[in-house]
């Protein structure tokens, strides 16, 4: 299924590719700096239709919809169809398209793609994470000698100056920090141990369903702010590291 899966994403992404005067097509959503383009609403049909082909009994999860359906019973894709709007919308070539497949609330795989690089991320529960199809895994460095990647949470304002109090921090204590923009590849940045941490104040379910399996299964560890384990039915904190980092962070250089 993961196959099928990230043959679909690839066939999607082709929209991202050939997407013209992505500025007319730009409409704001509740919350500061959160838009969509009706390449947005292409792409997450277009998956709709090729998802639901694979596993037809499935719940469709979409950032882009008004309704979202129960995914705490059977099976469920949680799709956001361009992680990196802003980005997108400005040509920054820094977007990616993120499916993660769930089976009664419980992660179970994940694929996010970046066209602009060609680098596809993909993880089966138990099976290992993959970048282009080589094995990946979580670098071992401590904090002081990592990369620490953040969102800033920028539709909730409320959450700004906590956020960047905490980026303060772990610039002071790593070798830098990071902004990409887009949860999804940050998750795999960790996976693939070009950075060491990565978090988010409040992410919704679809900017991690796939990104945070990807890092578990390159053996990080994603949890929430509180050490909680993450969960699909709720907006919630995100905080992924390495295992070295994560024994720091418990330790409190959080």
């Amino acid at each position: 299924m993961i196959q099928e899966i990230t043959e679909a994403v690839r066939s999607c992404s082709a929209i991202l590719l050939r997407a013209e005067q992505i500025d007319d097509s730009v409409t704001a959503k509740e919350g500061h700096a959160n838009y969509v383009t009706i390449y947005d609403k292409q792409v997450q049909e277009a998956l709709r239709e090729r998802l639901l082909t694979i596993l037809p009994e499935a719940v469709f999860v979409g950032e882009e919809e008004d309704v979202h359906h129960s995914i705490e019973h059977g099976y469920a894709f949680i799709v956001d169809p361009i992680d990196g709007t802003s980005n997108f919308i400005k040509q920054y070539r820094c977007s990616c398209i993120s499916v993660g497949i769930a089976k009664d609330g419980e992660r179970i795989g994940g694929v996010v793609y970046n066209p602009y690089t060609d680098e596809l991320y993909q993880a089966e529960k138990g099976k290992g994470a993959f970048r282009n199809g080589a094995p990946i895994h979580v670098s071992q460095d401590g904090l002081a000698d990592s990369l620490v990647a953040f969102g800033t949470a920028p539709y909730y304002e409320d959450l700004c100056d906590r956020s960047f109090a905490l980026a303060r921090e772990y610039c002071m204590k790593a070798v830098d920090v990071r902004r990409s923009g887009t949860a999804a590849l940050d998750l795999c940045q960790v996976a693939c141990g070009r950075n060491g941490m990565f978090f988010e104040l409040r992410l919704q379910p679809w900017d991690f369903a796939a990104g945070s399996l990807i890092v578990e299964e390159a053996g990080g560890v994603v949890v929430t702010e509180s050490g909680a384990r993450l969960s699909l039915s709720r907006p919630t904190s995100v905080f992924a590291m390495n295992t070295v980092i994560y024994e720091e962070w418990k330790r409190g250089s959080h």
